[in-house]
């Protein structure tokens, strides 16, 4: 009797499990590497096992294989993608690029440069531009002349009135200094005025004795005594004597 058919369905017992990938494995290979050789194929196989243990063959080399398969999965409706898109972008280029030299002349010309292949249209046209810009320059220039005009006339009434306050602080200074000048003049006349003789500011250096007559430094000159009689007044210069 011939072997009985085997159901497909994982085996539950862990050696069987393992041995029967062993057998099929090496079976799998010897297959692979028959096809290769008896119908001239490029055959490439991986296998990994339950462990994660890595199990390949090639026959010019799995690296190999892979990058033909990649090659021959490329879908071309990428392809005709990848081109429009490059089309689109090259025009883009193009168009910038023919703006790009546009500007330049429009420069060029602005400057007074390369004015030869103009028309006379062209010309006019020209003019009438650096008109316009000559005007909105000046506009702007005389704008900001007049912001300046009003910043220095602010400055001005600000130092006007820094100056006014300076002025009116040093007025008012003057006018107590010259107070204050004739306080102390004041003070010095009537010192003066209420001074005392030298000999009556002095302390006393004696006791108090009675003086008879005169004191011989209030003794007036001759010349102030009145001379009526000879002999009294002789009789009087003794007496004082």
């Amino acid at each position: 009797m011939g072997r009985g058919r085997v159901e497909l369905k994982r085996i539950e017992n862990k050696i069987n499990r393992q041995v029967t990938f062993s057998k099929r494995r090496n079976g799998l290979l010897k297959k692979a590497y028959e096809l290769s050789i008896l119908c001239d194929a490029e055959v490439a196989l991986i296998v990994f096992s339950s462990r994660g243990k890595l199990y390949e063959f090639g026959s010019v080399g799995t690296n190999k294989t892979l990058e033909r398969y990649q090659r021959c999965c490329y879908n071309p409706q990428d392809a005709n993608i990848s081109d429009r898109e490059t089309q689109g972008w090259y025009q883009e280029v193009s168009k910038l690029k023919a703006k790009y030299e546009s500007l330049q002349r429009s420069q060029r010309h602005l400057l007074g440069e390369d004015l030869g292949p103009l028309s006379v249209k062209e010309l006019q046209q020209l003019e009438r531009q650096l008109e316009v810009a000559l005007s909105k320059a000046r506009q702007r220039k005389t704008q900001i002349m007049m912001e300046q005009m009003e910043e220095l006339r602010k400055k001005e009434r600000q130092l006007g009135d820094i100056n006014k306050q300076l002025k009116n602080k040093l007025e008012t200074e003057g006018a107590f200094r010259g107070l204050q000048g004739s306080w102390e003049s004041g003070a010095v006349v009537g010192n003066n005025t209420f001074s005392l003789h030298p000999s009556q500011s002095g302390p006393m250096d004696c006791e108090p004795t009675l003086q008879i007559g005169y004191h011989p430094h209030f003794v007036p000159p001759e010349a102030a005594i009145p001379r009526t009689i000879a002999g009294e007044s002789n009789f009087i210069q003794g007496w004082v004597l």
